[in-house]
């Protein structure tokens, strides 16, 4: 486990308040500790999760759901700052976050996150039903106290495990507006369980340095990175086959198809090149064009699957079981 900075070692005590003056945080920082494109990653895959459900219901209460979702997923977002201010503050990467650039104080993080996180598990039982809420409020419980407080610090398995809880919300959105959850979901699920470790390891690989400062056991620091561009390319080569699993249980028409082969070919072939390229420059360039395809793979997954659901475009291909 990292040492705490003297400056932040207040952090987690009932001193925090006496410890450090008032914050000067502005609406910017506030918004920050949301981590913003978390959550609009969240929102895009529940989203994607309530149209594959099929389920009528009033568009306002769809999106009444989509907004507390967002405010559940930027209040794990404030809570894991508020947790990891020691370690942030250690890492180039992080270390101009609110909490240890001195904009938020450690303590109003956490009453701002907890607000946020009880507000929206609350409401979203009231607007849609008491499962999502539940199913929410696992998810900040999981990505907080499981992946944060514990995982992420104890293991380099952290991003394997702690990666469900980056993958739950499709199933949240069904849930809300469905009120179950189905295998087309479950699908959903997997696929981004599965594309989190060479997604995560990728940047891992380029940014060793980083975590070994802060002490933070990822795959490269522990395993070394050699085994590590073994394991990415291991993962890649079951996420491609999960990525077209949708096709074969008929929820993936034509657009999906091309997306979803294509693009898993383009992952294996990327990450064949991470374990071909291991010294050097060109190491770390074929690790982060790993990383940014690996976020365009996704998105477009999700995006052929709204397109086809949301749009009216679903063209079935007739494969499926």
């Amino acid at each position: 486990m990292a040492p705490a900075l003297s400056s932040l070692t207040p952090t987690h005590g009932p001193d925090a308040l006496a410890a450090h003056p008032p914050s000067l945080g502005e609406v910017s920082d506030y918004i920050a500790l949301l981590k913003p494109r978390v959550m609009s990653l969240v929102v895009f895959t529940a989203l994607v999760g309530m149209v594959v459900a099929h389920s009528a219901v009033h568009p306002v209460i769809a999106f009444a759901s989509l907004i507390m979702i967002a405010i559940g997923a930027g209040a794990s977002g404030a809570l894991n700052m508020w947790w990891d201010a020691d370690i942030d503050a250690l890492m180039t990467r992080t270390r101009k976050r609110p909490i240890p650039d001195g904009r938020v104080r450690p303590d109003e993080a956490l009453a701002f996150g907890s607000i946020l996180a009880a507000g929206s598990v609350l409401a979203l039982g009231l607007i849609a039903n008491w499962l999502a809420a539940s199913f929410l409020a696992f998810t900040i419980f999981f990505y907080v106290a499981v992946y944060s407080m514990w995982l992420k610090r104890s293991t380099a398995q952290n991003i394997v495990i702690g990666g469900a809880a980056g993958a739950f919300p499709p199933m949240i959105g069904e849930a809300a507006v469905s009120g179950t959850v189905s295998l087309e979901t479950f699908v959903l699920f997997l696929i981004i369980f599965l594309w989190t470790p060479p997604h995560f390891w990728a940047l891992a690989l380029v940014k060793s340095s980083d975590y070994a400062r802060a002490g933070v056991p990822m795959m490269p620091n522990v395993a070394g990175a050699d085994a590590t561009r073994l394991q990415i390319l291991l993962y890649t080569l079951v996420l491609a086959p999960c990525g077209v699993a949708p096709l074969f249980l008929g929820f993936g028409g034509w657009v999906y198809a091309m997306v979803s082969i294509i693009g898993g070919f383009a992952m294996i072939a990327l990450s064949v090149q991470v374990l071909r390229l291991r010294t050097g420059e060109p190491a770390i360039r074929a690790a982060q064009h790993l990383f940014g395809f690996s976020i365009l793979y996704l998105f477009s997954l999700f995006a052929a699957l709204l397109a086809e659901h949301g749009l009216g475009l679903m063209r079935p291909l007739g494969w499926h079981v």
